[in-house]
């Protein structure tokens, strides 16, 4: 499934006349290998070894053997064999694997190991001693237990192969930056990248948002001329396109005061020197660069930034963020062509002005061909996708190399079968790059010639640098030194063209691009990759690379996770279910979109595993026969290995110990509301096929706020509180049921309604947050009414008591 490339095409030098024939072999040349013989020539303390120098030359020793290399052949332009030929830098690999420490993965692969050990012993006690006098109260905990074993399991086993990577960021400026014989001027031979920003209502996402967004673009540090930006709104509202202007004009003007300002630290810090030179002609020179100054403020470069606003048709389904994005696809394609695309939402923005390049470093680096995408770290804070794709990948297209995995863990790898197509006739030996099966038009892609040519020149400029013998599938150095010439009207035309609505009919969205069905169109996407054979990095870099708002809001928060939790569960019923993948998926890779599907389910059990403790404290039973030393012991080291666990992890990701609890009880709020709803929704859309529309979140833009917290203290309503609040309820009720039939029952079972007691506490404070957001801002009008409703509570509590107290008194 190889689309034709520069490399894998006849030469077409020896038809028509010379300057024809010159074009054709630089499209189409094929790199010749790299003979790196600074390792030859080299000593071990690495120092030049002369007489290998003289053995290579087949000189003798005497006058005229001595290299000396003259000032104005820097490169060797002679054409003799030159001493930078031998001597130049040993290769060095952009990234590289560093090592997890042992103190850390050891000990926590080996109580994975323990847990997974207790949990089966226990697990099995669990199942042979049954409870004759609440068999059902038995059969539901042992059945949530089982459910959660297993769900753990998946959740963990991706774990216990964790990989760090690193990047050389002066390796990367050394190879594509740097003045060398392959860039004599020293101009960026890096790849051009296409950075995608997604905003839909400029009511809900304030044009500030998305100007901070812009303004981060341009500072990130990367060539201007190599990088392009394309916003994406929905709703073609002008307000944003005018915030767009408003944006490149501010950096226009920020860029000539940084400029300005540099230049004046240098004056500042070379005074010393200039007041050593003070003579007539220096003064001079001086006085007419003071006056030249002014004209340069114009004179800097901004990036290309597009505002593409697809199609809309009745009778077409606009498939929301996919089809925006894929509409950038085509657009981008048309205008910029960048082999590697960055993908951002209107609140995000870098934070590290490195990041471009830190994802570069892997794309370009020794078999980087077959990445798909740079995921960067996720962390508080830190949101969306913010993944760095391979433009190619998206496309369908199987990687040049990739391999295959069988056995029961995917323990034996092997190089697997790339489709190939057919050879072509004789006759159409000399066919042209977009004569191919896979680019069957308008079928696949569509009707755009040019974006169909336009497919091998990203392919083949996205390709590692060919600078050592073990990089394959590369190109030469040098390659990308030509700038991208200026947009003319026809091209524009064709970029308006290809996000038309017509493009709906073909395979985008089911096939190649960003696919549709799905509100999490960014797994479906990424698993469809890996599937066919393609690898991912993610990358964690020193300083966070991007940042962005989240909401606040409990409300807005939780319909997020309904969003997402519903995405997992139409991926899990839909053809792309993880169990049904090919054999270029990886073990751990399967298991981990397996979860991805399968979390959502755990609610369900886990709902009715949080009114255990109220239906235990209602009858009067327990989950066990009795709490008897067996059960007291399988709990005390399943805590104390929790609790180890949880530190080797706090240790791991660095974060504190109060981050990793309210992890935790968000885990148990979120269960409880939007993932039940998720899979609620998600059955009804599989049964009955009716879609579910969500609604955006509101974003703040923050600076226009007095307070940045304000949303935070806001409640606002909604049906998902009612399950965590039935659960809330029912547990304070049966907690005050359960202690008054204690102390007013004849034969007080102390020891049964402590347990009682202990597991129900433990479901109120998973959900303390949940209550502590309801609760609402401590102002003095909130406080009054917070005062109110824990008199109202109290009362209410009483008065259940008493009735409880006056009817146990008439029983008897």
């Amino acid at each position: 499934m190889m689309p034709p490339t520069p490399d894998n095409q006849p030469s077409m030098g020896s038809q028509g006349d010379g300057n024809d024939g010159s074009k054709a072999d630089k499209r189409v040349s094929v790199m010749k290998s790299v003979n790196n013989k600074s390792m030859l020539l080299r000593t071990q303390t690495g120092d030049f070894d002369h007489n290998r120098w003289l053995f290579e030359l087949k000189a003798k020793y005497g006058i005229g053997s001595a290299f000396w290399q003259d000032d104005d052949d820097q490169y060797g332009t002679n054409g003799g064999v030159t001493m930078s030929d031998f001597m130049d830098k040993p290769w060095k690999p952009l990234t590289r694997k560093t090592p997890i420490k042992s103190s850390i993965l050891s000990p926590y692969r080996f109580l994975i190991l323990v847990r997974l050990v207790i949990m089966f012993f226990f697990l099995g006690w669990r199942w042979r001693n049954l409870n004759p006098d609440a068999m059902w109260l038995w059969g539901i905990s042992c059945v949530c237990e089982s459910w959660f074993a297993f769900s753990w399991l998946l959740d963990n086993l991706p774990k216990l192969k964790p990989i760090n990577r690193s990047t050389h960021l002066v390796t990367l400026h050394e190879k594509f930056e740097q003045v060398s014989p392959s860039n004599p001027t020293g101009q960026s031979d890096l790849s051009g990248v296409d950075l995608f920003v997604s905003t839909v209502d400029p009511d809900k996402e304030p044009p500030l948002v998305t100007a901070n967004t812009i303004l981060s673009i341009m500072v990130a540090n990367y060539p201007v001329e190599k990088l392009s930006a394309s916003i994406s709104d929905y709703g073609g509202v002008i307000l944003t396109f005018e915030a767009m202007a408003e944006a490149i004009r501010f950096a226009k003007d920020r860029r000539w005061i940084k400029r300005e300002y540099d230049e004046f630290k240098v004056r500042i810090n070379g005074l010393p020197e200039t007041i050593l030179k003070r003579c007539d002609i220096h003064n001079k020179r001086e006085i007419v660069k003071e006056k030249a100054l002014p004209k340069r403020r114009t004179a800097g470069r901004c990036h290309w930034i597009f505002k593409s606003i697809r199609e809309k048709r009745p009778g077409f389904d606009h498939n929301k963020k996919a089809e925006a994005m894929n509409g950038m696809v085509r657009a981008s394609i048309i205008l910029s062509n960048g082999p590697f695309i960055l993908n951002l939402d209107c609140d995000h923005y870098f934070y590290n002005s490195m990041a471009i390049k830190e994802g570069i470093c892997f794309m370009m680096d020794r078999g980087g061909d077959r990445i798909c995408y740079i995921q960067f770290q996720q962390l508080v804070g830190v949101i969306g996708t913010r993944c760095m794709f391979r433009r190619y990948a998206p496309y369908g297209f199987h990687p040049s190399r990739a391999n295959e995995y069988t056995g029961v863990f995917g323990q034996n790898n092997s190089p697997a079968d790339n489709i190939q197509t057919k050879p072509a006739p004789v006759d159409d030996e000399f066919q042209p790059l977009n004569v191919h099966p896979d680019l069957d038009v308008p079928k696949r892609f569509g009707e755009s010639m040019l974006f169909t040519e336009s497919i091998p020149v990203a392919e083949y400029q996205g390709r590692p640098l060919a600078d050592h013998i073990s990089v394959k599938n590369g190109r030469p150095p040098g390659a990308l030194l030509t700038p991208r010439q200026p947009l003319d009207a026809p091209t524009v035309t064709e970029a308006v063209a290809v996000i038309s609505c017509w493009y709906e009919n073909t395979d985008w969205g089911g096939k190649i691009g960003w696919i549709y069905g799905s509100v999490t169109e960014d797994v479906v996407t990424g698993y469809r990759m890996h599937n066919g054979g393609w690898r991912s990095v993610y990358c964690v870099t020193k300083r966070d690379a991007f940042r962005g708002t989240a909401p606040i809001n409990l409300t807005d928060r939780l319909h997020q996770v309904l969003r997402w939790a519903t995405g997992s569960v139409d991926f899990f019923f839909s053809r792309n279910n993880p169990l049904f993948a090919t054999r270029r998926l990886k073990f751990l890779q399967r298991i981990a979109y397996l979860n991805v599907g399968f979390y959502p389910f755990t609610s369900i059990l886990l709902v009715i595993y949080c009114f255990l403790p109220a239906l235990s404290l209602f009858s009067d039973q327990f989950i066990v026969q009795g709490l008897n030393i067996a059960f007291l012991m399988y709990l005390l080291v399943i805590t104390l290995n929790f609790c180890c666990i949880s530190i080797l992890e706090v240790r791991w990701s660095g974060i504190s110990l109060e981050e990793f609890w309210r992890n935790k009880q968000f885990w148990v709020i979120g269960g409880s509301s939007a993932h039940l709803v998720a899979v609620l929704q998600g059955l009804l859309k599989v049964f009955t096929g009716i879609e579910i529309s969500f609604t955006l979140t509101s974003k703040s833009a923050g600076e226009d706020e007095d307070d940045v917290y304000a949303e935070l203290y806001l409640v606002k309503w909604t049906s998902l509180f009612i399950v965590p609040l039935t659960i809330i309820i029912v547990t304070l009720l049966a907690i005050v049921i359960g202690v008054s039939r204690t102390i007013y029952s004849v034969i007080p079972q102390w020891t049964q309604l402590f347990g009682d007691l202990f597991f129900a506490f433990w479901v109120l404070c998973h959900m303390y947050r949940f209550v502590k957001g309801l609760m609402g801002r401590r102002v003095l009008g909130s406080e009054y009414n917070r005062k109110y409703t824990h008199e109202r509570m109290t009362c209410y509590s009483s008065q259940l008591v008493h009735y409880i107290y006056k009817r146990r008194l008439s029983s008897h």
